[in-house]
């Protein structure tokens, strides 16, 4: 099974540079992930053929939200994770299989300054608690926009961004505590000492074409399914949004 997760940055905006409709099409994934949507309900007419497609708009215009596109009819879908303080802003979609769950997952950023690392928080733990109740039940596959760089392999310049939105302390702790709780960063599982592996660059200063970035997007997966992990991958060559899609492949 294929699997693709893609900040896309605001969909129209994807759309106007490239066909995406193509691109789904000759990627062949069996599931698609976006995050950061950023579109309300009927912006975007967009019905690829061979999916079922789900959203999850915010109720801010213009702001966040998510999407699935999956080849296979989910057994049920949830939007959110059942707490309205954090189910206004479309930031999560669980779609149930036979033998597993599918998640995308757009984790609110901190901001500059901090200034929203209590909510972060409060949601991280929140959403920790809605993924092992899930997790009781059947092996979780998660992927989206984290919004963190784990380690400090996962970004250019950790030195200088220590306990900047994404590379604080908190969050950093925070992803520990989640993959603790019985989870597996696949792409770290695959390539523990892979340096230069980002799926984000800022759009200043040319930091993409100098690899300036970091790593927020993520395929996390059940630590029971590791051994069904066959591959992870960053698409850095896919342009459109100011992040990449990354890719997992499992046999599940």
């Amino acid at each position: 099974m294929k699997l693709i997760s893609w900040n896309v940055n605001g969909l129209r905006a994807v759309m106007r540079k490239m066909d995406f409709l193509s691109y789904l099409k000759d990627e062949d994934a069996d599931i698609v992930c976006l995050q950061e949507t950023k579109i309300q309900d009927g912006q975007v007419d967009l019905e690829p053929e061979g999916y079922h497609v789900y959203w999850n708009y915010a109720e801010k215009k213009g702001y966040s939200g998510t999407a699935v596109f999956s080849k296979q009819k989910p057994l049920k879908v949830m939007y959110g994770i059942g707490i309205e303080e954090h189910d206004q802003e479309g930031r999560v979609i669980t779609l149930e299989f036979e033998n597993m769950y599918v998640m995308t997952v757009y984790t609110p950023n901190a901001k500059r300054g901090l200034e929203r690392i209590d909510y972060r928080l409060q949601w991280e733990e929140a959403l920790l608690a809605f993924i092992l109740e899930l997790d009781k039940k059947k092996p979780v596959i998660l992927c989206g926009d984290l919004n963190v760089a784990h380690q400090e392999i996962d970004l250019k310049n950790p030195k200088a961004n220590r306990n900047n939105a994404g590379f604080s302390d908190q969050e950093r702790e925070a992803f520990t505590r989640f993959l603790e709780a019985g989870f597996i960063d696949s792409f770290r599982y695959l390539y523990p000492d892979l340096e230069g592996a980002y799926s984000w660059w800022s759009y200043r200063a040319g930091a993409r074409d100098r690899n300036i970035g970091w790593r927020l997007d993520y395929f996390v997966v059940s630590e029971r399914l590791k051994g069904q992990i066959e591959d992870a991958k960053i698409s850095a060559q896919v342009l459109g949004s100011d992040h990449c899609p990354v890719e997992l492949t499992i046999n599940i």
